[in-house]
């Protein structure tokens, strides 16, 4: 198996090293801090990387990363990417209180230098076992009080006081309210609903240049660390009116329309003059109008540009090769209210990001079997994977009771299996994540690269979407779900990247509201089955990815269980399967696999002269794998 930290630049250099590659010297503040700002402020572009990134198996940890189980777990489970430790935000606001020690990063020591050494540190331990590692970046989420009878607290007394001009160069700015997203009166947007430290929350404005070289700072500073990337988090824009949003709305507004649209739609006479005293965001669709889904969209295209710049352009011009990718939350397909891509343009969605993140929060960590729900993230896993173009992805599912269903959820459908909120230090739950990451990486050729292969594919309505009518998605789910409980192999593309050679290749085209319609394969599978379809990047094989969901449930209804004793899956009996060989190629033999049995089963395929070979599944618990091995020739019976 090839693993992924040999594709990369060696990610342990220190600061003099990463230093001469710009061409200055880290250990001097003077005229090289300001090359550095320099530097941050004219590398704003990158492109997509020469060779995609390809991984299949990851961990990610926002608590336990300290406990003494935590790397004997990793070189147990050897998962290629490994994503912990915090170097955004979150490090600079907490790392330097006791209250770091809790929610969100748990950081393991008291102290911006004590935890910095610590992570360096566990980062090179990580790049032992051949792991590569990708840090937490909070990116404008801040937590403290710029005055307190003690003084500024958090990210303020940092700010003021702990600036290290030696290790980040000189401040942008003088005073840190200046960097923050406000409200029409100029006072800070804050909020209180974590209260960590009884401190208060703020954001910072990613439109704003000055934050923008506060984070490129942060940037060099994590790649310091030995990190090979970084996930980045908290895409939001609020209803900031700050002077770089409205001047960056205006810009805007004025690429998008004419002096006659803006007055005769939006009530603008002179846009140069023009005080808005709303850019919003995420809002009620019921309530959205063509105004506020501009606001939208102008929203999430300035985070992305801020992504953009900081990250790919800047982050990789320091590192070339530097993962980058984006955490962002999908739901069960909330939009307009939620998704942080919901109104981006297609040509920018998951653009120069290496893999993504989506999380589908308490939507899909329980199941509810007596009404067909499975608690599963099988149409958004299939929506990512076709609106990115097959890049990496993974869902965070807040699940630390199922865990065999999560890891197998995301192997059967191109995703990479990961433990998040899985439990290491439980000894049931360590066991089953390692015996399911050493069963793919046993059978890397199925994984690594594979493309899906399906009969039909299912349209996700981002057209009705963008002209604000989600009504189109609950009728898309409703059609995935019929799809999915016929056993149809199917993809799924938004509308807006439907073009003709795109769609050449299936039988059958779905839209969202459509009856779903039987397959050409067929699968006796029970209704708490899912399966799926890929073949390897050889292309001399045809794999069928089997998940079943059937368990005994905990006697409260809709409980997320306590742990991986509440799992409690219930095999699934043998049943029978009909499929067609691909054209072009003959069987060689049919083989099953689960990471139950080390071995593979040879099961006997009856290849019948319409094409199609017949054989039966046998009983397994929660994941399983049918191979067909093909040669070329005609694919009737002999």
């Amino acid at each position: 198996m090839k693993r992924l930290r040999r594709l990369f630049v060696p990610a342990s250099r220190g600061n003099s090293q990463l230093g001469c590659s710009l061409g200055f010297d880290f250990g001097r503040s003077g005229i090289s801090a300001l090359l550095v700002l320099i530097v941050a402020a004219t590398v704003v572009k990158g492109a997509e990387r020469e060779q995609p990134l390809e991984f299949t198996t990851m961990i990610a940890h926002w608590a336990n990363y300290a406990h003494e189980d935590y790397l004997p777990f990793v070189e147990e489970a050897r998962p290629e990417l490994v994503q912990v430790g915090f170097y955004g935000a979150h490090y600079w606001s907490l790392a330097h209180t006791k209250y770091g020690a809790g929610y969100p990063a748990h950081f393991p020591r008291i102290g911006l230098g004590q935890n910095r050494d610590w992570l360096r540190q566990l980062n090179q331990k990580l790049h032992q076992f051949d792991s590569v590692v990708v840090g937490h970046f909070n990116i404008e989420f801040l937590v403290g009080d710029p005055k307190s009878d003690d003084g500024p607290r958090g990210f303020f007394k940092w700010y003021r006081e702990l600036w290290d001009e030696q290790l980040l160069g000189p401040k942008p700015v003088e005073d840190p309210l200046d960097l923050l997203e406000k409200n029409a009166d100029a006072s800070p947007i804050r909020n209180n609903s974590y209260s960590i430290g009884g401190m208060k929350e703020y954001w910072a404005c990613l439109n704003n240049p000055h934050w923008r070289a506060v984070l490129k700072a942060w940037v060099r500073h994590g790649i310091s660390h030995g990190l090979d990337g970084f996930v980045i988090n908290y895409f939001y824009r609020h209803n900031c009116l700050c002077d770089h949003c409205q001047s960056a709305f205006r810009d805007y507004l004025n690429d998008r329309f004419g002096a006659a649209e803006l007055k005769n739609q939006f009530g603008i006479t002179d846009l140069a003059a023009h005080k808005f005293n709303e850019i919003g965001s995420w809002h009620d669709p019921a309530n959205s109008t063509l105004f506020k889904r501009e606001q939208l969209r102008f929203s999430q295209m300035a985070t992305k540009d801020c992504f953009d710049e900081v990250f790919v352009g800047y982050g990789r011009s320091l590192k070339p090769g530097l993962i980058v990718g984006q955490w962002n939350h999908l739901g069960s397909f909330g939009q307009i209210n939620g998704d942080e891509r919901c109104l981006l343009p297609a040509g920018l969605w998951a653009k120069n990001e290496d893999y993504l993140w989506y999380s589908t929060g308490g939507s899909a960590n329980y199941t509810d079997l007596k009404n067909n729900d499975l608690g599963e993230g099988t149409l958004q896993a299939r929506y990512i994977r076709g609106a990115s173009g097959d890049k990496p992805y993974t869902l965070g599912k807040y699940e630390s009771t199922r865990t065999r269903a999560a890891i197998a959820e995301l192997a059967a459908n191109g995703g990479v299996p990961m433990g998040f909120y899985t439990r290491f230090t439980d000894p049931g739950a360590r066991k089953v994540i390692t015996q399911y990451y050493q069963f793919i990486q046993r059978h890397d050729a199925i994984y690594r690269r594979n493309r899906s292969h399906a009969e039909a594919v299912l349209l996700f309505p981002r057209k009705s979407v963008h002209a604000g009518d989600v009504g189109p998605v609950e009728a898309f789910r409703q059609t995935g779900r019929a799809l999915l409980d016929r056993h149809v192999l199917f993809d799924i593309l938004p509308d807006d990247l439907a073009a003709a050679d795109r769609l050449s290749g299936y039988s059958k085209v779905y839209k969202a509201g459509d009856g779903a319609q039987e397959g050409q394969a067929k699968f006796s599978a029970p209704p708490t089955v899912r399966v799926s379809a890929s073949r390897p990047a050889t292309g001399d094989a045809l794999h069928f990815h089997l998940v079943n969901y059937n368990r005994t449930e905990p006697s409260q209804p809709k409980s997320p269980g306590g742990g991986i004793q509440d799992e409690k899956p219930i095999s699934v009996s043998e049943f029978r399967c009909a499929v067609p060989i691909p054209a072009g190629n003959r069987l060689k033999g049919v083989r099953f696999f689960t990471p139950e049995k080390k071995n593979p089963v040879e099961v006997a395929g009856d290849v019948r002269e319409t094409g199609m070979v017949y054989f039966t599944i046998p009983e397994f618990l929660v994941y399983a794998v049918v191979e067909l091995s093909l040669q070329p020739g005609s694919r009737d019976a002999p």
